[in-house]
């Protein structure tokens, strides 16, 4: 089953991919190259062109593997809880938000109109830049009025993605499309 960007588990499922593309890969370098050498006697051959050819995809799928080893996928359980809150709200899991300056892992991600608020676990995501980071980044696709709030504390977020999802019932004025666009930009701007 594929898990696509921005559900939970998508870290998880996105190494799995990547350490099979890059040991299939280099797996078929090696077996052109010893074939080529097996028949030719040489390296100078078709089939080492060919490895080398070969040898760049996995080469590209083995670096975004080690880019993203590092990082965990957030908890079923916690998912589970949050959706289970905030079923009227957009939401993103499993980010690796980057910047020119720094990579932010973001366990879960929820959104309600214009106003975003996130959950970061790792204690290396500098919750205050990456806020600033994704305002600024919705800001130039001309979404001036978003809010965006990060909390490492699972409690403060839990706590006001329900309160998120509360006013929704009462005001029933979300705009999933905007939702789906400002949802879209993040995910655009993690691994």
């Amino acid at each position: 089953m594929k898990v696509n960007k921005g559900e939970a588990g998508y870290i998880s499922a996105r190494k799995k991919s990547l350490g099979l593309q890059a040991v299939i890969g280099f797996g078929i370098v090696a077996a052109f190259l010893l074939t080529g050498y097996l028949k030719t006697h040489s390296r100078s051959n078709l089939f080492t062109i060919i490895a080398v050819l070969i040898c760049l995809p996995s080469a590209k799928a083995l670096t975004e593997w080690i880019a993203v080893f590092p990082y965990g996928t957030i908890d079923r359980k916690l998912a589970e809880e949050i959706k289970e809150k905030s079923p009227l709200l957009t939401t993103a899991f499993d980010l690796v938000i980057t910047s020119r300056e720094k990579i932010m892992p973001v366990d879960a991600v929820v959104i309600s109109n214009q106003t975003v608020f996130g959950y970061a676990s790792n204690p290396k995501t500098d919750t205050e830049a990456a806020a600033k980071h994704i305002k600024r980044i919705l800001a130039e696709n001309h979404y001036t009025k978003a809010s965006v709030k990060f909390f490492s504390e699972y409690v403060h977020f839990l706590s006001r993605a329900e309160g998120l999802n509360n006013m929704e019932k009462i005001e029933q004025s979300a705009d999933k499309e905007l939702e789906a666009a400002i949802r879209q930009i993040v995910l655009n701007i993690s691994m």
